[in-house]
């Protein structure tokens, strides 16, 4: 059964701008359960204005974010760059000592999280402990090649956890998540104790649609809008990644052989940037800035994602979901 909501009835309508009433709430909804949606909702100008709750879900139910958690961590990078704790080109050696003696020495924080640092990503959905993180290799120059993984947001994870003397989970709870009135109903930790940083997160969709508002609006005077922005700059390697975040631009580099991202040119075009945090089995949250929407989707097949068993019928296709919401 599915649970749909138009937020405020007709007087939200009124008080929508005619484009977002043209969106087709409807059809993408109908497009998202059918490919094992739990959760549609649309934000227009911080207001939901849709949501949708297909296949069991319901809009107090937390769902994994998957890969969706890594976006958190180029917030939190934001975050400590206007807390003074780092600098975006300040070498990881900086903190890590340990690599003052090797060439990891020239990494920097902006190598690291743009996925660019030369150290390999490492197997997906199986984040070392921090410890083993710090510990791998650089195997190519900083800048030279993108390569997606969960290991450089563990080596991150080690890092704020030095320069904040605490917890990184607590760090973002506190920067940016208890302000917002956001509360994750779940994180996964390793066996160290210390949290995923790259995977694991856990939130309803509103809440995952409320952080995306936060960043679209240039963190909304908590976060220092210019440091915020050095998220979504792409780099030479991979111009489809920023800081942590996926970027809608021709050159996108894919996660992995086995994984795309089916950017539409057109869309963009049309509708200005887009960008995107996401995570297997389809877990998406898209910002566009000049549009004013944010859109988070959810749902189930994490597990047969990762294990690469996904034979979906109807597989997901980002541009055919963006374009059918925007009647593009």
């Amino acid at each position: 059964m599915h649970r749909r909501y138009f937020l405020a009835g007709a007087a939200a309508c009124l008080a929508t701008p005619a484009y977002a009433q043209n969106l087709n709430f409807q059809a993408a909804a109908a497009y998202s359960a059918e490919r094992r949606g739990v959760a549609v909702l649309v934000m227009h100008d911080g207001r939901a204005i849709f949501e949708d709750y297909p296949n069991g879900g319901g809009a107090a139910e937390g769902h994994e974010l998957a890969s969706g958690t890594k976006s958190f961590t180029g917030i939190i990078a934001a975050a400590a760059v206007q807390d003074r704790l780092l600098r975006w080109d300040e070498p990881c050696a900086d903190t890590l000592t340990e690599w003052r003696s090797d060439d990891r020495r020239r990494i920097t924080i902006r190598d690291l999280l743009s996925l660019t640092s030369g150290v390999e990503g490492g197997p997906i959905a199986r984040p070392p402990n921090y410890a083993d993180a710090i510990a791998a290799q650089s195997g190519a120059a900083p800048g030279a090649r993108f390569a997606y993984g969960p290991t450089p947001f563990q080596i991150f994870g080690e890092i704020i956890k030095r320069k904040t003397s605490g917890d990184p989970l607590a760090y973002l709870q506190r920067r940016v998540f208890e302000p917002l009135g956001i509360s994750p109903t779940h994180w996964r930790r390793g066996a160290d104790g210390n949290p995923h940083m790259p995977s694991g997160a856990g939130l309803t969709a509103r809440d995952w649609a409320r952080f995306g508002w936060l960043v679209m609006q240039n963190g909304e005077g908590r976060l220092d809008a210019e440091a915020l922005a050095q998220c979504f700059n792409g780099t030479r390697a991979n111009p489809g990644y920023g800081l942590s975040w996926w970027l809608w631009r021709e050159g996108l580099v894919a996660p992995g052989r086995t994984q795309s991202v089916d950017v539409d040119p057109a869309l963009t075009r049309q509708f200005g940037p887009i960008h995107m945090a996401a995570g297997a089995g389809d877990q998406r949250l898209y910002l566009l800035p000049q549009q004013r929407l944010v859109v988070a989707r959810q749902a189930t097949g994490i597990m047969r994602a990762l294990l690469r068993r996904n034979r979906d019928e109807n597989p997901w296709s980002d541009a055919a979901f963006l374009r059918t919401l925007l009647n593009a």
